[in-house]
């Protein structure tokens, strides 16, 4: 027997439907929020709190650094404002298609929406600033990072997995 909050009342949707609303993919790739707001914040932590060209140990190997990166990520294509801008601008709309194509996969919201926070965290820099703030050095001469840009980097690879067992799903499913 349904519970007095499960019946339907008119104009009103039932709890199921507005968890059904909640858990949609277009909601939850608002996750994009999450990462600018964390991006955002902990740039101007590392602007507010460490000189440029000072070095702080975090932890063994990690070092905190407030550097300027004038590329993509990990400095890739440095100088290049044009070619970045094409480039993020192509690389977002494409993203941005496959996900309305296959925003019912499951499990695609949560790359889309780490993909596109980062690059909107790093757009955000690039704006105010004509660079990205990157703060986070590894050893072994890694370039300096900052979280949108570990962001794109997990959502590649997240990307990579679901598209990867969607086709393995599919492929079984027609045996």
């Amino acid at each position: 027997m349904r519970g007095v909050e499960d019946r339907a009342r008119p104009g009103r949707p039932t709890p199921r439907e507005r968890l059904a609303w909640a858990s949609s993919p277009w909601i939850r790739a608002a996750l994009v929020l999450v990462v600018v707001a964390a991006d955002q914040l902990s740039k101007r932590a590392i602007e507010h709190s460490i000189v440029q060209g000072e070095e702080h140990r975090l932890l063994p190997g990690v070092q905190l650094v407030n550097t300027r990166n004038h590329g993509v990520a990990f400095g890739f294509l440095p100088g290049s404002h044009t070619g970045v801008t094409i480039l993020i601008g192509v690389a977002l709309l494409s993203l941005f298609v496959y996900f309305v194509r296959h925003s019912r996969e499951r499990m695609i919201w949560l790359p889309t929406g780490m993909l596109v926070g980062g690059a909107l965290g790093n757009v955000v820099d690039r704006v105010r600033a004509g660079a990205v703030t990157d703060f986070i050095k590894l050893p072994l001469g890694w370039p300096p990072f900052n979280l949108a840009d570990l962001s794109i980097t997990l959502g590649i690879a997240i990307l990579f997995l679901v598209i990867d067992h969607s086709r393995h799903h599919t492929r079984h499913a027609q045996r």
